[in-house]
Formats: C-alpha cells, sequence, structure tokens
C-alpha cells in the first residue's frame, strides 16, 4: 500500500540588512504566507510579493515545501 504525503507550501522573507540575505533588518518579523496546497499557487504568491518589492534589493522571498 502506498502512502502519499500531502505537501504544502509556504512563502517566507521580508526585507535583509544587505544582500547576503542573512540577517533580516532591525525590528522586521520574517512574513510567512501560506500554506498553499500546490507549488504554483505558492509560485503565484512568491511572483506577487517579489513584483510589489522589485525596487527594495534587500528585500527577498523564498518557496519551502513542508510535509
Amino acid at each position: 500500500q502506498k502512502v502519499f504525503l500531502k505537501m504544502s507550501y509556504w512563502v517566507v522573507g521580508g526585507l535583509y540588512k544587505d544582500t547576503t540575505f542573512k540577517e533580516l533588518q532591525d525590528d522586521e518579523r520574517l512574513a510567512k504566507y501560506g500554506p498553499f496546497n500546490s507549488y504554483v499557487e505558492a509560485k503565484n504568491e512568491w511572483n506577487r510579493l517579489s513584483w510589489q518589492n522589485v525596487d527594495s534589493c534587500n528585500t527577498r522571498y523564498i518557496i519551502l515545501p513542508h510535509k
């Protein structure tokens, strides 16, 4: 019997101190969006957030899978 794990996806990120993207700016909390039921849904949200912040080189969002 096969067991299928339902995978969900989160979009996380925010405004970082610099373009190494290792530390968020002071007083900034990691933003989390989701969970999304498919990668496509998460990608759509990532795209929306990325275009919303296109002029901020220190803002970054990534898609993380979650079981």
